[in-house]
């Protein structure tokens, strides 16, 4: 027998408890599993299985490698394996701990069903009032006993940006306080997501709904992602900057401070002069940015590597792409309440090649400052 698994994440903890009751009173037959990260200072994570009527049974799990997120992946699979060889659980339902990203153990529950597991949705559970707070604080996990190990430098505002980003449903619960400006953010945010509220009769529906791990992280890839587009509306806006001439490196890296303050949220790719063939990705939240390689442009490949492209790249890269530098280009998009639209317009082209710097070609290019070397460092 194969037994649905839906996932339901996020770091609004009472939004996601919500989430997961109704779906426990909606589903007969329905069980939740959780895994409980806050325990494992002491070496252990705390397993819990559920129903409706209240909890069934309970159990330790050691830590993996010093790792929380590990041993919940390690004891997650046996567990559902025996649900499902039991034939009596209808749906079961995966409550993440608060700082777990779905997308992981999506892929996990993916890889390893073993043919007794299908995956059937990832649920992330929105309070709209907090998506904002959540959004903008920078604070690291760890100093809010959020950290799922000793090396997590994660902050709350881009681990809460994953969770949104990567469900294709969104279950509302709780936000009495939510007003249009919350609800805009959270649209501009995820645009393409389903948002359901939490006691809505399809929410039950869209637990059975299907999920496909590949093209989800697909969405999520630099090159290819599903990225907002522009918008304004009850004061929030989405501004969406496409050019196609490479940043100066200096003068961007001395803007990256104001840059990832400017929005609440904001992500893409990018293009350095001195690093012509290398596709960047940027992402922000709550001040934090992250920078990193994500490999070659398409149009640095030669034709014979192209075979080796996922066709969804191949196909968002043919969208865009220009006669002279192929899929290169900057396309970064920002998402805030009271976003200064024109002042981030001006800084961000004030960071491009001027006129002269860019008919010096690319071998001139390449020999500009490396201001981004540090930043793009391999983590030892």
């Amino acid at each position: 027998m194969t037994l649905p698994v839906v996932i339901v994440g996020g770091l609004h903890s009472d939004a996601r408890r919500t989430t997961v009751e109704r779906l426990l009173a909606a589903v007969p037959g329905s069980v939740a599993l959780h895994h409980d990260l806050s325990t494992a200072p002491q070496g252990t994570v705390l397993r819990t299985v559920r129903d409706s009527s209240g909890v069934l049974g309970s159990g330790e799990a050691p830590l993996v490698n010093d790792c929380a997120c590990c041993a919940l992946r390690e004891d997650l699979v046996p567990e559902l394996w025996r649900l499902a060889d039991g034939g009596l659980t209808r749906l079961a339902v995966v409550e993440l701990w608060d700082s777990v990203e779905p997308r992981a153990m999506a892929e996990v529950v993916a890889a390893h069903g073993g043919g007794r597991l299908d995956l059937t949705n990832v649920i992330t559970a929105v309070d709209p009032a907090l998506v904002l707070p959540y959004l903008s604080n920078g604070d690291d996990l760890a100093e809010a006993g959020l950290a799922a190990a000793a090396s997590d430098r994660r902050t709350i505002g881009d681990t809460w940006a994953r969770q949104l980003e990567y469900a294709p449903v969104l279950a509302l619960a709780g936000g009495a306080d939510a007003d249009e400006e919350d609800r805009a953010l959270l649209e501009q945010l995820h645009p393409t997501a389903r948002r359901v509220e939490s006691g809505s009769g399809d929410l039950p529906r869209l637990a059975f709904a299907g999920f496909d791990t590949e093209a989800a992280a697909a969405a999520q890839h630099p090159a290819c992602a599903l990225l907002p587009q522009e918008a304004d509306e009850a004061g929030v806006a989405t501004l969406v900057w496409h050019r196609h001439r490479p940043f100066h490196p200096e003068r961007l890296y001395e803007a990256l401070e104001d840059l990832a303050c400017a929005a609440a949220r904001s992500r893409g790719r990018f293009w350095l002069a001195d690093r012509p063939d290398t596709l960047l990705a940027w992402d922000a939240a709550g001040g934090a940015l992250c920078v990193e390689d994500s490999g070659p442009w398409l149009a640095s490949l030669p034709d014979a590597a192209w075979e080796m492209v996922p066709p969804v790249r191949r196909a968002a890269a043919a969208l865009g792409w220009h006669p002279e530098h192929g899929d290169c280009c900057q396309h970064l998009v920002f998402t805030s309440p009271g976003l200064d639209r024109e002042g981030l317009e001006r800084l961000l082209d004030s960071c491009l090649l001027t006129d002269a710097e860019y008919t010096a070609g690319r071998e001139a290019w390449k020999r500009l400052p490396a201001a981004f070397d540090a930043l793009l460092a391999p983590v030892a």
